[in-house]
């Protein structure tokens, strides 16, 4: 397979090696099926995976997950490994929105009972979730509120009233990063966020009802509470304003010690740190406190939906049976260890658009799910399917403990708007049998199914591969956008 003028090795079915060129210290790697590669191939992506092997300390691969596309510094669906002494840390490879991510609610109820009552659900979720650009939370912090937001993350909602204990335990680090330095933070991005807490946003966020038509993994599955016929809902936001405020002021400090430090890269988006130094260890505290109001917004927005639920259909707590499965994000960069030339290593991972997926066994997992490994959630197009699986030890040996965290745009936005012109989403989105309710058409033309890869393509892929196992198929019945 070429690529302008570089060769790829086809390791497997589902692995593809980029061998190093010019000024790569580590070769690529490409999870993607022989299918995918040709789209792949024409996008900015592969470029993208190369110049991250340029970044100092980086360990073993630059790797792509089979969702891959172009992004700022980073491809989105980008996992990289840094040596924590002489490797950096690039916003680049976090993303804007730090700690976007995604958690299932479980519920008792089917959605056979729930179909014929959808449109009354929907309505008042989308009244009741704040959604859309400039949208407002019905949380008003306070500057010591959000100075604790940002230091306990979801602890704080919780102890507010916003959530269980169960559910600050089934979130990814206890809802909880460490480290969270509020002081990090600015101000300017503090005043973004203190709004925008419980809020969904626009673009591909989403609040979701979903039916479970399949189930692959009977144990996993029963593990984390799920049955076939059973109606859930995924939701999908993350640090919002902040976080992105937070990335663009980072960026510019990296850019100074980039230029102070004489470190050249190929591309400026890389702008980096080490991480050993004052202003990498400075972006990591700010990540983390950004990171610990993602946590907190999604506990939120999970908040509003239950209490909605319970409204709506004038039921108890108990009849309706709504938990939180588990919350992982998929734009982070985390200490963790990895065996590395026969030895334990402590490495920092760059996860940008790539969601953590941990094997049976490993410490970091919820109680419960201990055995089945832990859960993954990997959202499709509206139209289509999303999917629950679990982590496997394979991903601990080839991906540093990660797998994709979607389905990955096939078209840009503004080819998806152009696609559309003059028709009806919602309409056509009835005739699938989904309802959907959005702040904005402008967003709905953009998200439209046809602008997303086959997210179970995706999924066979790293199912195939070995980092991630399939343990549920969700079928969306009712999507709230922003």
């Amino acid at each position: 397979m070429q690529y302008r003028d570089v060769s790829l090795t086809k390791l497997s079915d589902t692995m593809w090696e980029i061998p190093r060129t010019g000024g790569m210290l580590v070769p690529g790697l490409i999870f993607a099926s022989e299918a995918m590669m040709p789209d792949i191939l024409r996008d900015e992506a592969v470029r993208q995976v190369m110049n991250v092997a340029y970044l100092p300390g980086i360990l073993k691969y630059s790797i792509g997950m089979p969702d891959i596309h172009w992004g700022y510094g980073f491809p989105i669906g980008g996992v990289a490994a840094m040596d924590v002494d002489e490797g950096v840390i690039s916003p680049g490879g976090v993303g804007y929105d730090i700690n976007c991510g995604v958690r299932l609610l479980r519920s008792d109820l089917t959605a056979e009972w729930l179909r014929p009552r959808l449109p009354e659900l929907v309505a008042a979720l989308h009244h009741e979730v704040p959604s859309g650009v400039g949208s407002t939370g019905f949380v008003r912090l306070s500057g010591p509120d959000e100075e604790k937001v940002l230091g306990e993350g979801s602890r704080w909602a919780a102890s507010a009233g916003f959530g269980t204990d169960e559910d600050v335990a089934h979130t990814e680090s206890a809802g909880k990063f460490p480290g969270a330095d509020p002081d990090a933070v600015s101000m300017v991005a503090k005043k973004r966020g203190r709004e925008q807490l419980g809020t969904l946003g626009s673009g591909n966020h989403f609040l979701e009802v979903d039916e479970v038509p399949e189930i692959f993994d009977e144990e996993a599955a029963s593990a984390y509470g799920l049955f076939r016929g059973q109606a859930v809902v995924l939701i999908h936001s993350g640090s919002r304003g902040l976080g992105y405020q937070v990335c663009d002021d980072y960026l510019l400090t990296m850019a100074e010690y980039m230029r102070k430090n004489r470190i050249e890269l190929p591309d400026r988006q890389l702008a980096c740190a080490h991480i050993r130094s004052p202003e990498g260890e400075r972006y990591l505290s700010a990540l983390a406190a950004a990171a610990n109001f993602a946590f907190t917004n999604r506990q939120l927005l999970a908040h509003q939906a239950r209490e909605t639920f319970l409204r709506v259909f004038k039921m108890g707590p108990n009849d309706l049976g709504m938990r939180l499965v588990y919350d992982v994000g998929h734009n982070n960069a985390k200490f963790e260890e990895y065996e590395i030339d026969g030895r334990r290593k402590k490495v920092l991972v760059h996860r940008k658009g790539a969601t953590r997926a941990f094997p049976p066994g490993h410490p970091e997992i919820p109680e419960p799910y201990r055995r089945a490994g832990q859960p993954v959630f990997i959202p499709g197009e509206m139209g289509n399917a999303s999917y629950v699986l679990a982590g496997v030890p394979g991903a601990m040996r080839l991906s540093f403990g990660s797998t994709c965290h979607g389905a990955g745009r096939r078209m840009s936005r503004t080819q998806a708007k152009a696609s559309v012109r003059g028709k009806s989403i919602t309409q056509e989105m009835e005739r699938r049998g989904v309802l959907v309710a959005c702040a904005s058409q402008k967003t709905l033309a953009e998200e439209i199914p046809e602008a997303y890869k086959d997210v179970s393509a995706v999924v066979d892929v790293v199912h195939a591969a070995g980092i991630a196992k399939k343990v549920a198929r969700l079928k969306p019945i009712a999507v709230v956008k922003g």
